[in-house]
């Protein structure tokens, strides 16, 4: 049976690591729906240019088509880096008419420049940030399951801050759904049915590529769920697991594929994490010219959107001779659970800094994208993570600390 995803192609550009591709969410969910052999159609509003570089892109797969609704000029997002806020641009002064689909099985996403009213026995939702619910443009499905992370979950049900176990029943009963999965970062999926709710891990991975990775897992939890016919919790791994294969190899996986991802360890959640405790991350790095202040700027943002306790020296202690400062960083390691290094430029101060943590016996996570091997010795040595990536380094933060 044929699978129908119905949502946005975009035009993406990321400038470090450097990525330019068109895909958007559909786009993605498809393409992934496809490479595991399943039957597809994307339906979406495309130009010309969008068209043809999807339709190179699903050329080698046996059951991919697309049915595109043809506009001028596609929807784009301009990324810094990949786990960056995106500026948006081409979204239309008027929402353009909206796609229409009646078909068995959908999978459909929130759109920027018009919006899907389907008709469907089976569907799964994916809102987007901010997104409107299931029925309010006069969508209907026998059975509907919706995918949403924290945010958009206590957005959508009006509880903002509240548990997924508090919003997920709520979603359900106005939106007349009997499947609601909360994407919750480290602590993975909260999946919700009237008979039973199920916790499925988030799988640790040695990169993270963020841009796209919920698109992939509404792609696979809909075909494991509606095409399979998985259990949603079942569904919900599959599609927890084949988003880490994609973090990590910034690819689709096949179906032979998923099996190699049974070897990925489940992200370690510790007792004091279940209880509301939150770790605190020292941020060491240099802060002498405007670059490297505004690194240190956005790595403490970055750290807390995460959900962590930041101690930066730059903002928590400021700027004064060694009598003035050393003590207080020196201090403030032993009060913290982890370092975050940045050592591009190999500051010595933070390579102290690193040092010391270490004596402490302290994690600690070394930031580098200019060193490697001979320059990074000593602290590969001595048990530090090494992250070539700034997402990936921050994600290396957060899992380490969820753990302590």
């Amino acid at each position: 049976m044929t699978l129908h995803v119905v949502g946005g192609v975009y035009q993406e550009h990321c400038v470090h690591p450097r990525w330019n591709q068109i895909y958007g969410s559909a786009g993605r969910a498809a393409l992934a729906i496809g490479t595991l052999g399943t039957a597809v159609v994307l339906h979406s509003y495309m130009n010309d240019t969008a068209q043809q570089l999807i339709n190179e892109k699903g050329a080698w797969l046996d059951n991919f088509s697309t049915n595109p609704t043809n506009i001028d000029r596609i929807v784009g997002f301009n990324y810094l880096y990949d786990m960056a806020v995106p500026e948006k641009y081409g979204i239309p002064p008027q929402p353009y008419p909206s796609l229409i689909l009646n078909e068995e099985k959908i999978l459909r996403f929130g759109m920027l420049e018009g919006d899907a009213i389907v008709q469907a026995e089976w569907a799964v939702y994916d809102p987007q940030r901010d997104g409107a619910s299931f029925h309010q443009n006069g969508s209907t499905a026998k059975h509907l399951a919706l995918v949403l992370n924290t945010y958009e979950a206590a957005n959508l049900a009006g509880m903002k801050g509240d548990h997924p176990s508090k919003t997920a029943p709520i979603l359900a009963q106005t939106h007349g759904a009997e499947v609601v999965i909360v994407k919750m970062g480290p602590e993975g999926a909260f999946v919700w049915t009237a008979s039973q709710t199920t916790q499925v891990p988030a799988f640790r991975t040695s990169r993270v590529w963020k841009i796209g990775s919920g698109d992939c897992f509404a792609g696979h939890f809909a075909n494991a769920w509606m095409h399979e016919g998985k259990t949603p919790g079942e569904a919900a791994e599959i599609a927890s697991r084949a988003t880490a294969y994609y973090c990590q190899m910034q690819a689709f996986p096949t179906q032979a594929d998923l099996i190699s991802t049974r070897d990925y360890p489940a992200v370690q959640l510790s007792a004091g994490y279940g209880k509301g405790v939150r770790r605190q991350v020292y941020l060491a790095g240099p802060f002498f010219d405007l670059a490297q202040v505004w690194m240190v700027q956005r790595a403490r943002a970055d750290l807390q959107e995460l959900g962590l306790t930041v101690f930066s020296p730059y903002h928590d202690i400021g700027i004064g001779s060694a009598e003035d400062v050393v003590g207080l960083d020196l201090e403030h390691i032993q009060k913290s659970d982890l370092v975050m290094a940045i050592t591009d430029g190999l500051d010595s101060g933070t390579i102290y800094e690193i040092g010391y943590a270490r004596a402490l016996n302290k994690p600690v996570v070394v930031y580098s994208e200019r060193h490697r091997g001979e320059s990074l010795k000593m602290m590969e040595g001595s048990g530090c993570a090494i992250c070539g990536e700034y997402t990936t380094a921050l994600y290396a933060t957060l899992w380490e600390a969820v753990k302590i």
